[in-house]
């Protein structure tokens, strides 16, 4: 692994750097990403961010955010431009199997490859990494390699300060998780006396859902919400066809999961929705209960010990038999 504080020698003069993040990419993803960006081309740099996937619609109004290319829709494109690029900054995922087919383009890549990430067990792919499993957000660890590494604090402006602020709100639950400690709150307000605007960021991210969106929400949590009171467990689960119903888009089932973990003594939430291609899972918990563990040991996925998400490739019904099934095994932990 290099020294990161060479990267400042290297980002003295104009590269060709490539900016991405993990498909279907969040709040702290995409404001990471177009914060790095926004950093970036300030000193002159050649910047493009590639997104492996589409994203919400209420993450597209940060700056810059046209200036982003969809790998699922400009693939040859993409494919160029990676191969070019001197630098790779991989932001918000630290295993390449997160960003789908580009995986295997930018480990081969001769550019250098420069992680920025707060997950769990660590791929080596990086040549570069700035990691820390305590930072609330990636977003956060951006900041601090603006500030604290390239020592350039003077370069936050607007837009970056914009664009971190969205991502450490967002994967900080508005700052209310655990991980939002004193210093995070200090890079916050640092981040509004640059220009971050946070009561309009909260609304654009927050308040800015179709209404066939609230509807849905609202069938879910009437019809789809079970309770398991024994184990302290709430589950809601969604078909394919249920999601055709309500016309619902990329990032509309965002945030779903965390109603079932509102209700009074529930130690543990899930999510399971059918997709085309796989049945995907969001496990939260509370304390010290371990939901990436049951991610990664029985749903090919993993994460943080209270936020964590898998995939199944088996049908709808048995992934949520699976889950059922798991619960007894951890009923001394649930019900502590």
């Amino acid at each position: 692994m290099l020294e990161l504080t060479s990267l400042k020698d290297l980002l003295a003069y104009p590269q060709h750097i490539v900016i991405t993040t993990h498909h279907k990419p969040d709040g702290d993803a995409m404001g990471s990403s177009l914060g790095l960006y926004n950093y970036l081309i300030q000193k002159g740099h050649h910047v493009y961010v590639i997104a492996p996937t589409d994203y919400p619609f209420f993450l597209h109004w940060l700056p810059n955010n046209p200036e982003v290319l969809i790998y699922t829709e400009k693939e040859q494109e993409a494919n160029k431009i990676i191969d070019e690029a001197d630098l790779i900054f991989c932001l918000d995922f630290n295993t390449l199997s997160r960003i789908n087919e580009m995986g295997e383009v930018v480990r081969n890549a001769k550019g250098k490859k420069i992680m920025i990430d707060h997950h769990l067990e660590p791929e080596d792919f990086d040549d570069y990494r700035h990691w820390s499993i305590n930072a609330c957000a990636t977003a956060q660890l951006v900041y601090d390699f603006i500030v604290t590494i390239m020592k350039e604090p003077n370069l936050i402006n607007k837009d970056v300060a914009t664009c971190l602020y969205t991502g450490i709100m967002t994967d900080s639950g508005s700052f209310r998780f655990p991980t939002t400690t004193p210093a995070v709150h200090h890079i916050v307000a640092d981040l509004i006396a640059r220009g971050a605007e946070n009561s309009k960021i909260h609304q654009l991210v927050y308040d800015n859902f179709a209404e066939s969106r609230l509807r849905f929400l609202g069938y879910c949590l009437l019809n789809k919400l079970e309770v398991f009171e024994e184990y302290n467990t709430a589950l809601i689960s969604v078909a394919q066809d249920e999601l055709d119903r309500f016309g619902i888009e990329t990032g509309d089932t965002e945030g779903l999961v965390n109603y079932a973990l509102t209700i009074n003594g529930i130690k543990l939430a899930a999510l399971i929705i059918e997709r085309p291609d796989k049945v995907k899972l969001s496990l939260r918990s509370t304390g010290d209960f371990p939901a990436n563990e049951i991610c990664k040991k029985y749903f090919n996925g993993g994460g943080h010990r209270n936020a964590a998400g898998g995939a199944s490739d088996k049908p709808l019904q048995e992934v949520i038999s699976e889950f059922k099934g798991i619960l007894p095994d951890y009923k001394s932990l649930l019900i502590l």
